[in-house]
Formats: C-alpha cells, structure tokens, sequence
C-alpha cells in the first residue's frame, strides 16, 4: 500500500484550502492505486455546510467509476472525519479510510464517537490513523493560529 504517498497528496489538497481560507482538509480516493478523486473544503467558497473534502470527493469518484457505490476504494482524509462525513463513507460502501490526524471534538471514526464499527450498520469501514501524523495536525493548528489574529 501508498499510505505514505496518497496521504501526501491529500495534503496538497488541505493546503490548496488553506490558500482560499478554508479549513484546511484534503481527500483523495483510490482505487486500484490510482487516484480517482481530489477534493479539498469549499465550505466558506460555496456558502454550503455540506461542501466537506471527504462529500466533494465522494461525488467526484462516484462520477468517475459511474457507481455511488465505491467498493474497493481507500479515502485519505487529513483530518479524522465528522457525523455527515462518516455517514457519507459508510453510504457510499468505501472498504478502507485512512485518517492523518484525529479530531477529538468532532471525530466520528474513533475519537470523540466511530461510526465506522457501530453494529446496527450494514457497512463496516477499515480505519487507520496516523499517516503523516504531524503534518496534517500541523496545517490545522496554524490555519487556526493565523484566524484567531485577524
């Protein structure tokens, strides 16, 4: 597995939105190695709550292999996911989510509740955490140190 390089490449996503100050996640989904979807936030771009990395990049693999279902798919999130997101995964059937950083306020695949091994679903999602650790924790603390100066 590219754990190491996919996860690079949601980075890039997370920093294309710390650009437009959005906060700063990024998601990329694979499929048979190969990266079939990039998204990052466009919360604040789109005045639209849903508009989460993890939602755009869903709809945009979803577009790609012509399925809503994503079997077979891995999702790279840089920041651990919330309630709607994790909803989306598990709806969307993805095997496999690898997460950069927990979210202990608002994570819902292990942190603060997980969605992802609750027993009433029909879907369960194969979680790892700590890909590039440090460096997706990092994007978020400074995104919210340079917002609380302004």
């Amino acid at each position: 597995m590219n754990d190491l390089l996919f996860m690079q490449e949601a980075l890039k996503e997370a920093y294309k939105a710390y650009i437009k100050g959005e906060v700063p996640v990024g998601a990329v989904i694979v499929k048979d190695d190969k990266v079939i979807a990039k998204a990052h936030n466009l919360r604040e771009t789109l005045k639209d709550p849903t508009s989460h990395a993890e939602i755009i990049a869903i709809r945009k693999a979803t577009d790609v292999i012509n399925d809503w279902r994503l079997t077979g798919c891995t999702l790279y999130v840089t920041i651990e996911p919330c309630p709607m997101c994790a909803g989306a995964i598990l709806q969307s059937r993805i095997d496999r989510l690898v997460v950069g950083s927990k979210d202990e306020k608002g994570g819902a695949c292990g942190s603060r509740i997980d969605l992802m091994k609750h027993n009433l679903f029909n879907h369960n999602v194969d979680v790892t955490f700590g890909i590039l650790e440090n460096e997706c924790s990092d994007i978020m603390k400074n995104f919210f140190k340079t917002l609380r100066r302004k």
